[in-house]
């Protein structure tokens, strides 16, 4: 059988301690790349709801029409 050897753990340090080490290491963008990047995901957003929305309609108006509904 195998021996184990003991290993000495690392001395706990307390948990706001490494929460302010780690927030030390984060690079936080700059205000311009933050805008640019909020207002790219804003316009993709409206983009894609817009396609769904004229999809949507697209598709309700074929269903309608192969059911025989008018509009």
């Amino acid at each position: 059988m195998g021996e184990t050897e003991k290993v000495e753990k690392a001395p706990k340090q307390s948990w706001f301690t490494g929460l302010k080490a780690e927030f030390k290491k984060i690079i936080w963008p700059e205000q311009k790349s933050l805008v640019r990047q909020t207002v790219a995901v804003v316009a993709v957003s409206v983009i894609v709801g817009l396609i769904i929305a004229l999809m949507d309609t697209l598709i309700q108006y074929g269903v309608n029409f192969l059911v025989g509904f008018t509009l």
